[in-house]
């Protein structure tokens, strides 16, 4: 599950990362929450000069995915996560999957270890930053969706997978990270079917993040600034014995 994250790269950064043609200024974001904007690294139908790969583009939608043949979104529940597991069967997911695959651009993404209520123990928010100190790529889904007056949102879901060993001391979820390498492969709608990308929605490895407790500042969407990373302790909660697979579900905001 992925339910904050944070882009605090600077737009010279992304652009190289992601091989974009153009970007737009941007500051720097720490503490990016559902419903707002967010930015998302999609394949347009120009071809780069000289060469046969697509062009790449960076456009901005609404986190909170809306599926094209929903009528009224206060009637269908605002998708942020997306299970890679089952979403090419998904009849929200499934037109996404296919047809308008993302990259999501990130510098990490905050979870909350919840112990349980006999524990008596409070929740602890973690930073999740890859270790390398450099943006990573979530996989996401984009849709368009049209209001009866004609108007078009673009709407968007991050795509989450079971948990590594590390990151399952935390949360049983995390999302789907996509190498530099398969950025191409996994932006190609046009001759990529969903089942040609299946291989990359898997756990990062064991040692791509880190994380680093921090204070409850994260918790409050009105806390925007770089305070919110500062650490608050070194510790991760004792690893879960292995029970099998792990389960997990759609964050809805309703």
């Amino acid at each position: 599950m992925c339910g904050r994250f944070s882009l605090t790269a600077t737009p010279d950064e992304v652009r190289e990362t992601f091989g974009l043609v153009e970007l737009e200024g941007f500051p720097a974001r720490y503490n990016i929450a559902p419903t707002q904007p967010i930015l998302v690294v999609v394949s347009s139908d120009r071809r780069e000069p000289g060469s046969n790969l697509p062009e790449r583009q960076a456009v901005l939608v609404r986190w909170g995915f809306l599926p094209g043949w929903v009528k009224d979104p206060r009637d269908f529940p605002l998708l942020i996560n997306a299970r890679s597991e089952t979403a090419i069967g998904k009849a929200s997911f499934r037109a996404a999957m296919r047809h308008r695959r993302v990259l999501v651009p990130a510098s990490g993404f905050y979870e909350w270890h919840r112990p349980s209520k006999e524990s008596g123990e409070a929740s602890q928010a973690y930073w999740i930053r890859p270790r390398h100190g450099r943006i990573v790529a979530f996989a996401g889904l984009m849709e368009i969706w049209s209001s009866a007056d004609g108007s078009e949102v673009d709407t968007g879901a991050i795509l989450t997978v079971s948990a590594n060993r590390t990151i399952g001391r935390i949360h049983d979820r995390m999302p789907v990270v996509i190498k530099p390498e398969d950025y191409t492969r996994w932006l190609d709608c046009k001759s990529g079917e969903p089942r040609d990308v299946a291989d990359l929605m898997v756990p990062a490895e064991e040692d791509f993040f880190e994380a680093v407790p921090v204070s409850n500042l994260v918790n409050k969407v009105a806390n925007t600034g770089p305070e919110i990373q500062e650490p608050v302790g070194n510790s991760l909660p004792p690893a879960k014995a292995p029970v099998g697979k792990a389960n997990g579900g759609q964050l809805s905001l309703f």
